[in-house]
């Protein structure tokens, strides 16, 4: 979709753009996780999104729909990744809270070493 003349529409094109490489980027690893940085990203896209959305309404139809399509489409996959970026997150708290238990079960060990010393 070429850039247009309205500063809303190609905002939302702009948006779409980095939606776009966003996804692509996740698609690509194995194991989705975002890092903090990611997510904000993410959910500022979103949100600046969420407001051309709402804007939307003094741009001609004509020449918004192609670029609210594209932005859909982007939305609709993010959709179908949220479920294993889910999984991988919590998979990762599994494993930081494994972590942190053999961490607590060390400190302990070693108190008590000391104690009988």
């Amino acid at each position: 979709m070429p850039p247009t003349a309205d500063p809303i529409a190609a905002e939302l094109h702009a948006i779409t753009l980095r939606l776009r490489q966003m996804l692509d980027d996740l698609a690509m690893t194995l194991t989705p996780i975002l890092t903090p940085q990611q997510i904000a990203e993410l959910l500022s896209a979103l949100l600046r999104a969420g407001e051309c959305m709402r804007a939307i309404g003094a741009v001609p139809r004509e020449e918004i729909s192609g670029i609210t399509s594209a932005y859909r489409t982007q939305v609709e996959r993010l959709r179908v990744l949220l479920p294993s970026i889910h999984g991988a997150l919590l998979r990762e708290k599994a494993r930081l809270a494994q972590g942190q238990e053999r961490l607590r079960a060390v400190t302990a060990w070693t108190k008590a070493s000391q104690q009988s010393f």
